[in-house]
């Protein structure tokens, strides 16, 4: 097995019975703020895209670049597909032109044509990526492959029962916006900034002894950062809580743990993988290049730095009315939300900073007043501070996922009163009908007991959720007679038998209103 190194989680898998490209990203992320270190845009993306298969962790937009997809890899590709929770991924791809898809059942080995064989691991909590993150296991001829790439699952036993791993792939270093742009005193964003590292740390050394590979290679990070205004980003400055470590750090820190067996791909490098070793080339010297990070990073902020002005001249839209748009497109979600809502607990303040950039507009989302509205001069659970023209922007295109734009983008800055709260995050992810119904429905399914709740539609009792997407049927369900269907995508049931008629599988709980319902058997988990 031939691993063909394309830079940040990118790599190209080859074999006798075929070739897959995972995670082509070149083009910059996040508002021109993330690019890939090492450059991987001078590779030879025409030939490396001229592949049987591609697979696409997840939508975050350092794994999934639209731009770089349609352009360079070949349309006659078969997508492997997670088994994600909604259709966004399959939608955008079949966009860019792809047509072939393997959707491959969740954590079930799939062999391909020539004795290939692939396993996926989907990750669908709401926190995981926008909507779900996945991990690639690859086996062909005896060698075995695991791309981990970000994802973080509870652990790593569905892919070490399929036998000993030759070579793991795993993110190492931050990919998130804490605690750089938290207003906070600097020694104190130092100490949180080197707990984060830390932990970053150790969660890697955790990945790699549960599986135990024969070779552990560092993929998935660090982004650098090319615009002057986020340059102290970069891990260049001597600060020990900068959480961006690179893959040279990660060597000696792996070192300390008594780690031996990592390997570093630059872009171009090639790692020829065996049942009983690996041997690697390098365009350049590791060691060599590492030394000149500084001198690598400033050549591409001055090469890259017209991509980036172009990239800010495109964010201006005055003739949106930010505070009209928002309460058109958040204050729906906002009535539909039960969960998140209650998660939230408070408002969340964004202070728009204008095009003069002093002049300042302050829009509160009201969680618990389940509006958007301008800020009334109360205590609020968080509050961002940003410009207007990112706002602007987001609003413009119609983003569903502030997370995997604006926040991901560190062009901000934000306090906080008490701890994280992962539901503002997750609902600004989730600025879509489709996605707060499933975040909605899998935080229902997750805090509630096996007795689900059951609500009354027409002569009906159901189950509140829909089995498909855990859409809300209070909102979204109809009944015509004994059918069941969930308006938010069409699928219907028979609320007789309980059984689907658009898909197998999914049965609805039901009975008659004002009749016994049934105990399932002795064994049997109630349907």
């Amino acid at each position: 097995m031939r691993v063909t190194g394309t830079g940040h989680a990118s790599m190209r898998i080859d074999t006798a019975a075929g070739s897959i490209l995972c995670d082509p990203w070149v083009n910059p992320a996040y508002f021109a703020s993330w690019f890939p270190f090492p450059d991987n845009s001078l590779l030879d993306w025409e030939a490396l895209g001229d592949v049987e298969y591609l697979y696409v962790s997840h939508l975050h937009r350092d794994h999934f670049d639209a731009a770089h997809l349609k352009r360079f890899v070949s349309k006659d590709a078969t997508v492997l597909l997670p088994a994600f929770p909604t259709s966004e991924m399959e939608d955008e791809l079949r966009e860019l032109g792809f047509t072939k898809f393997l959707k491959a059942p969740n954590e079930q080995v799939v062999e391909l044509d020539g004795g290939l064989k692939i396993m996926i691991q989907a990750l669908t909590s709401p926190t995981d990526g926008p909507i779900g993150d996945s991990s690639l296991w690859v086996e062909y001829d005896g060698v075995r492959l695991l791309n981990q790439n970000d994802a973080r699952p509870t652990d790593l036993s569905a892919f070490a029962e399929l036998g000993h791993v030759h070579a793991h792939m795993l993110q190492f270093s931050g990919a998130i916006w804490y605690p750089m742009v938290y207003e906070l005193p600097q020694a104190a964003k130092t100490a949180f900034g080197k707990q984060k590292r830390d932990r970053q740390f150790d969660r890697t050394w955790r990945y790699i002894d549960d599986l135990k590979a024969d070779h552990v290679f560092p993929i998935a990070g660090p982004p650098c950062f090319l615009d002057d205004e986020l340059w102290q980003f970069n891990d260049i400055h001597g600060d020990e809580g900068n959480i961006f470590p690179d893959q040279s750090v990660f060597l000696s820190e792996y070192a300390k743990v008594g780690g031996t067996n990592g390997v570093v791909l630059l872009p171009g490098s090639v790692a020829e993988i065996t049942t009983s070793g690996a041997s690697t080339t390098h365009p350049v010297p590791v060691e060599e290049f590492f030394a000149n990070k500084v001198a690598h990073l400033e050549e591409m902020r001055e090469r890259k730095r017209p991509v980036i002005e172009a990239e800010k001249a495109s964010w201006r839209h005055p003739e949106v009315d930010v505070l009209k748009e928002m309460q058109r497109r958040i204050e729906p979600l906002l009535e539909e939300s039960i969960y998140l809502a209650k998660g939230v607990g408070g408002p969340v303040r964004f202070d728009l900073v204008s095009y003069d950039g002093e002049s300042v507009e302050s829009i509160v989302v009201d969680f618990p007043g389940k509006q958007v509205r301008p800020y009334a001069d109360e205590k609020v659970r968080y509050r961002f501070r940003t410009e207007r023209a990112l706002i602007e922007h987001l609003l413009h295109i119609g983003e569903v996922d502030w997370v995997n734009s604006l926040f991901l983008s560190c062009r901000f800055s934000a306090a906080r009163i008490g701890q994280y709260n992962e539901f503002v995050y997750a609902f600004f992810k989730c600025l879509s009908t489709e996605r707060l119904q499933y975040a909605e429905g899998w935080y229902d399914e997750h805090e509630r007991s096996t007795d689900a709740e059951d609500i009354t539609l027409g002569d009906w009792v159901v189950q509140r959720r829909c089995p498909h997407l855990k859409a809300d049927l209070t909102r979204f369900g109809i009944v015509e007679g004994d059918q069941l269907t969930c308006q938010l995508h069409g699928w219907r049931f028979d609320l007789a038998s309980g059984r689907c008629l658009t898909s197998v599988g999914h049965k609805v709980r039901a009975h008659r209103a004002g009749e016994q319902q049934t105990p399932a058997p002795a064994g049997e988990a109630a349907s």
